[in-house]
């Protein structure tokens, strides 16, 4: 159990929090330019920004940059896939035993998604997108 908890995923979660107020800043700051180009670039930059302090600061990983980068970025789009999916599919199969209007439900998937994305999308950058050469951790 030790090998899968360890100080890694706290480092994880620092990063996470980083990028979630680096993010954040961005989407507000550039606002002027409208929902889709604010956000995106605020979600590029965060994504950025977790490559590289994950690649060095959290795994410590020896991968080749270009190499890393697309493992990272399949990662990401499969954890967003997988998480969001399922809480999706949770979620609406919950929803009608509960007096809560629909829009407070889908709030709740968003959430739901953003916990299962992060726990997939720390195994799938430490066993896949930065895993260290001759290691199986």
């Amino acid at each position: 159990m030790k090998k899968l908890f360890d100080v890694s995923m706290l480092k994880f979660l620092l990063v996470g929090v980083g990028n979630t107020l680096l993010s954040t800043v961005l989407m507000f700051a550039l606002e002027d330019l409208g929902f889709w180009p604010s956000t995106a670039i605020a979600y590029v930059a965060g994504a950025v920004m977790s490559f590289f302090l994950n690649k060095h600061f959290t795994f410590h990983s020896d991968e080749v940059l270009w190499r890393a980068a697309v493992k990272f970025a399949v990662n990401v789009a499969v954890c967003y896939v997988v998480g969001y999916g399922l809480a999706w599919l949770i979620m609406d199969d919950l929803a009608p035993f509960s007096p809560l209007p629909q829009v407070w439900w889908e709030r709740l998937s968003k959430l739901v998604g953003m916990g299962l994305y992060t726990v997939f999308n720390y195994f799938g950058q430490r066993f896949f997108a930065f895993r260290r050469r001759g290691s199986t951790t």
